[in-house]
């Protein structure tokens, strides 16, 4: 189905050492996770191995009948690289290469869409800001703009409101929401447990292994948390 992310028994390695180990879950098309688990969890390891980016050790990922680009990453802002001389605009465009190719234009209907997303972030008037000169929330802001310019059936979202401020959270939530309401599957790594609780209907608790998967609110129960942190 589309839209439908199955792990079963998965298991990824990193230099030889199992970073993610016996992990089992379905997200639903239209479903929106979190997952949650301390530092060392392995939550990136199993976002990048949904996205292709992580190969698997053991057990297997079904991605169902996606499309190519059908699964857009967003990943922690942290780790890019933002010296590079680049436009909003263009860091934008990026999000269309899965469908279009990285060799083939935008077109002028191209360039309205990436207008339009950079003013659905809030980033009206930004195009020929250089990306380095961004502030954590503008650049955060620009990468959910990216994703929209994707247009992807699913949408992995790794820290997404990580260092930024309360405006941005609220914001880019609502854009989260929007997307679920539009059918997308969204799963998202999050470290803040009353977020989790409150915006995020199933969550899957990890430490490496799998500790919890279901309902927010049984998963986030004390004991689960305990072995979490153990």
């Amino acid at each position: 189905m589309r839209g439908a992310i199955t792990v079963d028994r998965l298991t990824c390695r990193h230099g030889g050492v199992a970073v993610l180990e016996d992990v089992s879950a379905r997200f639903a098309p239209g479903s929106l996770t979190a997952v949650a688990g301390p530092n060392g969890a392995g939550k990136t390891t199993l976002l990048r191995a949904i996205a292709g980016l992580h190969p698997v050790a053991a057990g297997l990922i079904d991605r169902g009948a996606l499309p190519p680009g059908g699964i857009a990453l967003l990943p922690q802002s942290a780790i890019l690289d933002r010296s590079f001389p680049l436009t909003a605009a263009d860091a934008v465009a990026l999000g269309a290469w899965p469908r279009i190719g990285a060799f083939r234009g935008l077109g002028a209907a191209g360039e309205r869409q990436v207008a339009a997303a950079l003013t659905e972030v809030g980033l009206a008037g930004s195009a020929r800001k250089l990306i380095g000169t961004l502030s954590a929330g503008q650049f955060q802001r620009l990468l959910f703009a990216r994703v929209i310019m994707q247009d992807a059936p699913v949408i992995l979202l790794d820290e997404p409101f990580n260092a930024v401020d309360a405006a941005t959270v609220a914001d880019l939530l609502a854009l989260v929401r929007q997307w679920h309401a539009a059918g997308r599957t969204v799963i998202a790594v999050l470290h803040d447990l009353d977020l989790i609780a409150a915006q995020f209907p199933q969550t899957l608790l990890l430490a490496r292994r799998q500790v919890a998967w279901g309902r927010t609110a049984e998963v986030l129960a004390p004991a689960n948390l305990r072995r979490a942190a153990a």
